[in-house]
């Protein structure tokens, strides 16, 4: 993982985790990327979440050698990545704190008992750090995913630390390579923890990638997940530029259904086996009831239709779809079309609650007829279906 003889990689894997932010599976665990130039001057880029400090100062104090730290630059004060500045400030008396202005109004809330102000050095966008041969370009990279987030560019090196930028859901020790050296399937990680922790700030990725566009970047450092170089950030960086413009990347649809007693979950898979015969290119499917929230969040934005079959309840919508939508709401779910399907024994109401939903999410629009069907799917629901999935697929 170094990425040089003077950039050197000091992070660390934590397989222990089981949810990330207390909410997303994370079956591979985690990796918080901490990085150290080794120049006259010696700079830590970034620490660590608390649950592996011992393991990262013991990478930190090996790869000094005795040195003393000149600077710690603090792109991002999420606890994942700064839980260690306190004790590095300790550690390190004259160290400067390098952070963004935003960060400083920050650092008292999580650190209550200690004054670091003295060591507080204020960086802008295009202020610079020399540490001797290297050195360090910062970006304003604001609400990406913070107010306060900074990204640096390395003018030596050509390297871009990118903060949450480019980050993947996963232990680096996990990662596996094709037999030409690229990353194998990169993007399945990365696009579900994009969509569902950076994924409301696409106008925000668009501005930095526009920052980003006229320099020489050879080598992308994230803070979760593995340096991307070559072919592998050609293509993180063309998949960035389609995810954060709201648009689809996979020609298909994605069926998400929230059934009770199973016959919603019925009309859901005929709905799918009549996309596939039809010729519909791709059909993915998720039972929102049991499968994982963040992958149907990142199905959504991975395809340009969505089929939302659900129960009603309690003169409402089924809870499971209640949230499935809420989710996408509030990551500013965009630029999609929307079919419907409800099932209501006595009183169908789930159909107006998604109806209203979707209309509440910018330049979104319903295809077909809502389809509704009493409890099980009969033989006379049949030509609706037929008439949604056509819509669906026209």
């Amino acid at each position: 993982m170094n990425i040089s003889e003077k950039i050197r990689y000091i992070g660390v894997d934590d397989l222990d985790i089981d949810l990330f932010e207390s909410q997303y599976d994370v079956p591979e665990g985690m990796s918080y990327n901490s990085y150290i130039i080794l120049d006259e001057k010696v700079a830590v880029l970034d620490t660590v979440d608390r649950r592996k400090s011992e393991a990262w100062w013991n990478n930190l104090t090996e790869s000094l050698q005795g040195r003393e730290v000149d600077y710690l630059i603090v792109h991002h004060m999420e606890p994942d990545h700064a839980a260690n500045i306190a004790r590095m400030a300790k550690a390190f008396p004259s160290m400067k704190i390098v952070l963004s202005a935003a960060a400083t109004k920050m650092i008292p809330n999580f650190f209550p008992t200690y004054d670091l102000s003295n060591q507080l050095l204020v960086v802008k966008e295009s202020d610079t750090i020399a540490l001797g041969e290297h050195t360090l370009q910062f970006i304003a990279a604001p609400m990406v995913h913070w107010p306060e987030v900074l990204m640096s560019y390395e003018q030596k090196e050509k390297v871009l630390f990118a903060a949450d930028g480019f980050g993947k859901f996963g232990a680096i020790c996990h990662e596996k390579r094709n037999a030409d050296g690229t990353l194998a399937d990169w993007a399945c990680e990365a696009r579900r923890y994009y969509f569902n922790i950076v994924g409301k700030y696409g106008m925000q990725v668009q501005n930095v990638l526009k920052k980003a566009a006229p320099l020489d970047i050879a080598t992308i450092a994230p803070l979760h997940g593995p340096v991307l170089k070559d072919e592998d950030l050609a293509k993180a960086i063309k998949l960035y530029d389609t995810w954060s413009k709201y648009e689809p990347e996979t020609e298909g649809v994605f069926v998400a259904y929230a059934s009770i007693h199973g016959g919603t979950k019925e009309a859901a898979e005929k709905i799918v086996k009549m996309l596939k015969a039809k010729g519909c290119p791709k059909v993915a499917a998720s039972d929102l009831t049991r499968d994982d929230m963040a992958e149907a969040i990142e199905d959504a934005f991975r395809y340009p239709t969505l089929v939302l079959c659900a129960a009603s309840y309690d003169s409402g919508l089924f809870p499971p779809m209640h949230d499935f939508l809420w989710h996408l709401q509030i990551k500013n779910y965009q630029r999609r079309r929307f079919a419907l399907l409800e099932n209501g024994s006595w009183a169908p109401s789930a159909g107006k609650v998604m109806k209203e939903m979707v209309e509440n999410m910018k330049d979104c629009e319903i295809v077909g007829p809502l389809v509704t069907i009493r409890s099980r799917m009969k033989e006379s629901d049949l030509p609706q279906m037929e008439a949604l999935v056509d819509a669906v697929l026209s």
